[in-house]
């Protein structure tokens, strides 16, 4: 065989191997209004930067008749290449070859581009379409899959992992991408389940769609597996760009910076009047977070997910932060089990990748009754707090209104090594609201009253002066829990400047093997 005969069987083999399955099942990837393994790739990465690894790949199976079917590949596409410039390591579920099925060799070639991620320091994305682990190859899969999930844990923390659900995610699949940082799916073609319908009928009787199982709303809402949802997997490729550019490539670098023509001295009036003077009533906080942040930028993470709690990275002065705020709008910004895990998990990455802390405070505390506590508030609410505390990046904290009891300790105090603590004039900070704190201090007396018209004013009263007391920051500020009492208004220029004040800051935690977070 001469050179040019050997370069043109070359030219041959990769046009086979792009071709996946074969073009019939292209087609009807298409007909679904999904792309191909490649066409994802091509999106995601800028133009022309993509090298593919192992693209002549084949599975080693001899049973069942597999023997007799092979495809180059086999089943993914693996390789590196740039995401607006930076170094990034891709792997891409093939669904036209076997169902975008797993095998020994499939997860072999996912494990040598977390090993080059890990080596070089670079963020891994993984974008899944796949209908579980390939049967015939039995345990060859499941050790596949263990091989994955092994590479995932040993990454965590070390570089950004990023999962997209562009299909099927089912059994044994769906853990590494809850092993991952973030995950995205897609409405209408994605979901993810640890066992189907069927099964699911077989064992407990119930009738489930795989969309009401595990489309990508129910993860969204229900479960938290979900951090974003996208219409389409262009919206969820733009979302995958879009996140990275808030994220360094690994935990010993910092964020990338973003030039800005947004002066950090901006003054918004606006925000001199956003607290409503009832204070039972709510407010929109993401309106206070566009108001303050660069450009009124903002990417929110689990964003239908304990909407009491906001979440999501913004930059001040071009430098990426994490934004933590409790959302009035939603039971009155109150911390609840999915609030807490929500950003006890978010507060962890950003501590993971050196991405500082801006949290706004208005919290009323920890929700009550026997859902919350049969359901391990205690333990769910401490993983906040844990956060908080085992923190060491910049952490500034603005209490906007409410800080009342546990919660507030809780929401980056200074008692949680916060380092710079700032509170609006209205701010109140006490161990509970008024009315709670006269019925238990003053019990006696409102229990001795017989005339309800008096005891109804000697509440007012009472809880008037309770009020006067602690519905202000002084007595914080008096012990120096808080740093200083600022006029609203001025308030991003105030975090810019605390950001730039902390960007040489240096805080440790005691050496350990790791710490043991209450789980």
């Amino acid at each position: 065989m001469t050179q040019h005969e050997k370069i043109q069987e070359l030219l041959k083999l990769r046009e086979e191997a792009k071709l996946g399955g074969g073009q019939k099942r292209i087609d009807s990837q298409h007909k679904k209004g999904k792309y191909t393994a490649r066409e994802r790739i091509d999106m995601l990465l800028d133009e022309k930067s993509f090298e593919e690894f192992d693209m002549f790949v084949s599975h080693r199976c001899i049973d069942f008749g597999l023997e007799k079917e092979t495809y180059l590949s086999d089943g993914v596409v693996t390789g590196y290449g740039t995401i607006d410039g930076r170094l990034v390591y891709v792997f891409s579920q093939d669904f036209t070859v076997f169902g975008g099925s797993l095998s020994e060799m499939f997860a072999a070639k996912i494990c040598k581009v977390m090993d080059m991620a890990m080596k070089t320091g670079a963020p891994v994305i993984g974008i899944n379409d796949s209908g579980g682990a390939r049967i015939q190859e039995g345990v060859k899969a499941l050790g596949g899959y263990a091989d994955i999930f092994q590479r995932n844990i040993m990454a965590s923390g070390v570089i950004p992992q990023i999962s997209a659900m562009f299909g099927p995610c089912a059994g044994g699949a769906v853990y590494s991408p809850a092993l991952t940082d973030f995950n995205i799916m897609t409405k209408g073609t994605s979901y993810m389940f640890v066992t189907g319908p069927k099964v699911v009928k077989t064992v407990t009787g119930e009738d489930v769609t795989q969309e009401q199982l595990g489309g990508a709303s129910i993860h969204a809402t229900k479960s938290g597996v979900a951090h974003f949802v996208a219409e389409n997997e262009e919206e969820g490729i733009m979302l995958i760009r879009k996140l990275l550019s808030y994220l360094p490539q690994n935990n010993l670098e910092e964020a990338p910076l973003k030039l800005t023509a947004d002066p950090i001295n901006r003054i918004e009036e606006r925000l001199n009047e956003i607290i409503p003077d009832n204070p039972n009533k709510p407010y929109d906080v993401k309106e206070i977070i566009h108001l303050l942040v660069d450009d009124k930028e903002f990417l929110e993470v689990h964003r239908d997910y304990a909407p009491n709690i906001i979440c999501g990275f913004a930059r001040f002065n071009g430098m990426s932060v994490g934004v933590v705020a409790n959302q009035p709008m939603y039971l009155a910004g109150v911390l609840d089990i999915n609030a807490s895990r929500k950003a006890a998990r978010f507060v962890r990455f950003c501590d993971a990748f050196n991405i500082p802390l801006v949290t706004l405070v208005d919290v009323p505390g920890f929700l009550p009754g026997t859902a919350q506590e049969y359901g391990g508030i205690i333990l769910h609410g401490a993983k906040l707090l844990f956060a908080y505390g085992e923190a060491t990046v910049p952490k500034v904290t603005i209490i906007l209104r409410k800080a009342y009891g546990g919660a507030y300790d809780v929401m980056s105090s200074k008692h949680l090594r916060g380092d710079i603590n700032y509170a609006w004039p209205g701010a109140e900070i006490a161990v509970m609201g008024p009315k709670g704190a006269i019925e238990v201090l003053l019990s006696r007396e409102i229990g001795s009253i017989e005339d309800e018209k008096a005891k109804v004013q000697f509440l007012l009263e009472k809880e008037q002066e309770y009020r006067d007391k602690f519905a202000n920051p002084y007595v914080a500020a008096k012990f120096g829990y808080i740093d200083d009492v600022i006029e609203p208004k001025n308030t991003r220029f105030r975090i810019a400047r605390a950001l730039q004040s902390l960007a040489t800051k240096k805080d440790v935690n005691p050496p350990k093997k790791h710490s043991n977070i209450p789980l």
